[in-house]
């Protein structure tokens, strides 16, 4: 059994926009990842190589407060627990990749609510 047509699709769009989006110790890359159930979203320094923050869905620190929610809200919260996280460590500025992802939905509300947070990209 091979891998879908779509998440095939989908490797192809992420190894492009990764060739243009790099992150920097002054603006790391914020890189979201959804699966069927949670979504993840953390924020690297590709320079150095390493996560500096990251947060999501399965995180014991909101896991209480999102069981059962919708992905929607979840994603919310998720934007929010990750700039809160980041202005913990004085990043301001980051640079968003999608993963491949479609800007709409659950990447879309990740996206504003931690612009709303304070990240600004």
């Amino acid at each position: 059994m091979g891998k879908s047509k779509k998440r095939i699709a989908r490797y192809g769009r992420h190894t492009r926009v990764r060739e243009k989006v790099k992150g920097t110790g002054l603006r790391p890359r914020m890189c979201v990842f959804r699966s069927l159930q949670h979504i993840y979203a953390q924020v690297i320094d590709d320079s150095k190589g390493h996560t500096i923050v990251s947060a999501s869905s399965t995180d014991p620190e909101i896991k209480g407060d999102i069981n059962g929610g919708k992905k929607l809200t979840q994603a919310e919260t998720v934007g929010k627990l990750l700039a809160k996280r980041a202005s913990g460590v004085r990043i301001k500025q980051i640079v968003f990749d999608r993963g491949g992802y479609k800007y709409h939905g659950r990447v879309k509300m990740l996206a504003e609510a931690a612009r709303k947070g304070g990240l600004k990209f």
